[in-house]
């Protein structure tokens, strides 16, 4: 019953047109969502080549999250203990500085609905401010940099994240600490779970 209730959830999500009217290249919701995922990774909306694709963090960031995960594109994609959940599930378009902020309808209509479906997540990756802002439930610091940094008042549950994105290299470069301490703590936490 449980298996059917969630199968029926997935195909609503997939077949959602709540915002269709916002949506550039309409709607297409891409997301991985598995019962039995034991790591989930929340970003924040697809881009447009992952909504050309309908494969979640198939671009550079997808390359640098899997680097910062210590997993293989096979077990990322094939894992039945990996759940991929993005703030908004299709692509928002794109705006002055880059891709606008996910739809919010999509967290307000879904997420917690599937997430409830979703009970054995042990490890959540939480990438960037929207994911922050949603998952860390106002608990965050006063801005992303200083978030990151706290991830040890969060672990072992949940882990934020800046955006693997390579617009981000600058951050990375300013902030060493992160791949230096906390991308071995996600390897070992990833590589316990699956």
């Amino acid at each position: 019953m449980a298996e059917k209730k969630f199968n029926t959830l997935v195909n609503e999500i997939k077949a959602c047109r709540i915002c269709e009217a916002h949506l550039p290249l309409g709607p297409r919701p891409v997301f991985v969502a598995r019962q039995e995922a034991k790591v989930l990774i929340v970003g924040q909306a697809p881009g447009r080549k992952v909504h050309e694709t309908g494969i979640p963090f198939n671009d550079p960031s997808g390359d640098r999250l899997r680097d910062w995960m210590g997993v293989s594109r096979d077990t990322f994609y094939n894992s039945p203990k990996l759940g991929i959940l993005p703030m908004g599930f299709c692509y928002p378009g794109t705006g002055k500085s880059g891709d606008l902020p996910p739809r919010p309808e999509c967290a307000e209509h879904w997420r917690e609905k599937l997430l409830a479906q979703m009970p054995g997540v042990e490890l959540t990756l939480v990438i960037g401010q929207y994911a922050h802002n949603w998952h860390l439930k106002g608990n965050q610091e006063k801005n992303l940099t200083e978030t990151v940094k706290a991830w040890k008042n969060y672990a072992p549950n949940v882990i934020p994240l800046p955006h693997p994105s390579p617009r981000n290299n600058i951050w990375l470069r300013k902030n060493p600490w992160f791949e230096e301490d906390v991308v071995p703590v996600i390897k070992r936490r990833v590589r316990g779970l699956l």
